[in-house]
């Protein structure tokens, strides 16, 4: 979700971006998954469309967590 969409979802919340960012957003969403939620840190950081760090792992990198998206989905909800 691109940082415009974000801003643009809080402004229609009447949320004002002197109360929150995209980035701030995404940093508290990415906290609470990790700590409160005990989301794997590699499942939160592919939801946040984040680069594999190193070259070799973006080539070969094809994960796409299909069984943990499916166990979270019945726990959440």
């Amino acid at each position: 979700m691109s940082n415009n969409a974000v801003l643009s979802a809080f402004r229609r919340m009447g949320i004002s971006k002197e109360e929150m960012t995209g980035h701030g957003f995404r940093a508290m969403a990415r906290t609470l998954l990790a700590e409160e939620l005990d989301f794997r840190s590699e499942i939160i950081e592919h939801q946040l469309a984040h680069k594999v760090p190193d070259a070799l792992g973006r080539a070969y990198n094809r994960t796409r967590f299909i069984k943990d998206e499916d166990s979270n989905d019945a726990t959440m909800g």
